[in-house]
């Protein structure tokens, strides 16, 4: 089966849009100019050449002179403009055999049509104004969402939410530009076009939110790939144990030998509406062994990134000094003391006492996590700090995802801080209507209206093959 490596819009494409491997459907998308002319090729039953669009038809897929078709079919045809990409398009529903997929594909293929490359529909969807640049990449953030947050922030940035929360911005400032611009070419009659104290105003404006929405892609991360959660704790106070509990799995090793975990042990739970990432960690002790101690420096540096810290108190050895030590520099937000072994050990009052008077912000959870009692209450405290992780990083729905936004709007924040910067100190209108023109073409790169066919290229190479 031959394939074409090099994008050209108008080729006429095609490509498996149901994922890989056996089911009872497949689907099989087909689009460009010549779509309906090449699926008429291999199609028997109605002409789909008359079909109208957003119309589908029933007959079968095989060559013409072929005394067997390959299988029954159902086609439904989109005639440009009103289709996906901008083009015509014809989807073939078929049963779900891998080689029947096979057969289809080569069936076009030879019938005038190429593979598309990966992202390509999307791509001249993008390219045919149906959509921008940020819907665009929200189409793949769709597809991998794991978790209902991840899923909402999808599709509130597919249906243009974010896009129009940055054009707004972006309008504001041409307009004002505009009329910066204006005064430089009025320079000798000495008139002012853009107020002074409305730009002023809009600058600070802009770079709150610019720096806001920037500094959300740590919370837009952590809900797109699911909140990273550590357990830390000293030796055998029960964190594997704990894990296995919060997955409902035996997914870590239990032994009373200290120092069985060396390595960090990962898993994931959803606990809607987010996915979480928990990460079981080496036992904190002082050791003279060489592989547990690159263990345990894991250990401190998973508690440091983490999204959440769980940590884990044995009620029989509970040592203020290292509990210190360890969470030291963690913000106290984002830390849970799970009190476990409550089955056979009451913890001493004193550093009960301690932990609340020192962490009056984490929550202090009694579980058993050999007998899984109160799990559901941990549970419970692991969600409420992560909803108060996204509610601190402002509108639920105006929440960064993408790296490539994050740099463009850290950009667009520094550029917004020096048009402050330069009022304030009165800065020449030319210099100010610069760092001007530099904010707008960074919020303007977001959506694509400023772009290369290199970013292009990238970030449509991400993207599955039939999408």
């Amino acid at each position: 089966m031959e394939t074409s490596t090099i994008y050209n819009p108008s080729d006429t494409i095609c490509a498996i849009s149901t994922p890989p491997g056996t089911g009872a459907i497949a689907i099989i998308r087909l689009s460009g100019s010549e779509a309906i002319a090449i699926a008429d090729k291999i199609w028997q039953g109605k002409p789909l050449s008359s079909a109208k669009s957003h119309t589908a038809h029933l007959g079968y897929i095989g060559k013409a002179d072929a005394d067997t078709p390959l299988d029954q079919a159902l086609a439904t045809v989109f005639r440009a403009p009103a289709s996906f990409t901008g083009d015509d398009v014809v989807e073939f529903a078929i049963h779900g055999s891998r080689w029947l997929q096979r057969q289809l594909i080569s069936l076009l293929i030879k019938s005038g049509a190429r593979m598309a490359l990966p992202g390509e529909f999307t791509q001249r969807a993008f390219a045919a104004g149906k959509m921008d640049l940020a819907e665009a990449e929200a189409v793949a953030d769709m597809i991998a969402a794991s978790s209902e947050a991840a899923h909402r922030l999808a599709i509130s940035q597919m249906r243009g939410d974010f896009s129009k929360h940055i054009e707004k911005l972006r309008s504001e400032l041409v307009d004002l530009a505009s009329l910066l611009e204006l005064e430089l070419d009025f320079s000798e009659e000495d008139v002012e076009f853009a107020s002074r104290e409305r730009l002023h105003t809009l600058a600070a404006e802009l770079h709150a939110e610019l720096s806001r929405l920037a500094k959300s892609f740590d919370a837009g991360a952590a809900i797109k790939d699911g909140i990273p959660v550590a357990i830390i704790g000293p030796t055998n106070a029960g964190k594997s144990s704990l894990l296995n509990a919060l997955l409902g799995d035996e997914r870590a090793i239990v032994s009373d030998i200290h120092g069985t975990t060396r390595d960090i042990v990962e898993d994931t739970i959803e606990l809607p509406p987010y996915l979480i990432r928990f990460k079981d960690t080496a036992g904190l002790r002082k050791t003279s062994d060489t592989i547990e101690n690159i263990g345990i420096e894991r250990s401190r540096q998973a508690a440091r990134t983490a999204g959440l810290v769980i940590f884990v108190i044995d009620p029989t050895n509970a040592q203020p000094e290292t509990i210190h030590a360890e969470l030291s520099g963690i913000n106290s937000e984002r830390i849970i003391f799970a009190i476990n072994k409550s089955d056979i050990a009451l913890l001493d009052c004193n550093i009960e006492d301690m932990l609340s008077k020192t962490y009056p912000s984490a929550p202090i959870v009694h579980i058993s996590a050999k007998y899984r009692k109160e799990i559901d209450t941990l549970k419970q405290s692991i969600k409420d700090i992560c909803t108060k992780i996204t509610d601190n990083a402002g509108d639920a729905d105006m929440i960064v995802t993408n790296a490539r936004h994050a740099h463009a709007l850290s950009a667009a924040a520094t550029s917004a801080k020096a048009v402050e910067e330069g009022l304030n100190t009165q800065l020449p209108p030319d210099l100010i209507a610069q760092d001007l023109r530099e904010t707008i073409h960074h919020l303007a790169s977001v959506t694509g209206q400023i772009t290369t066919s290199e970013i292009l290229q990238t970030i449509f190479s991400r993207f599955c093959v039939g999408k």
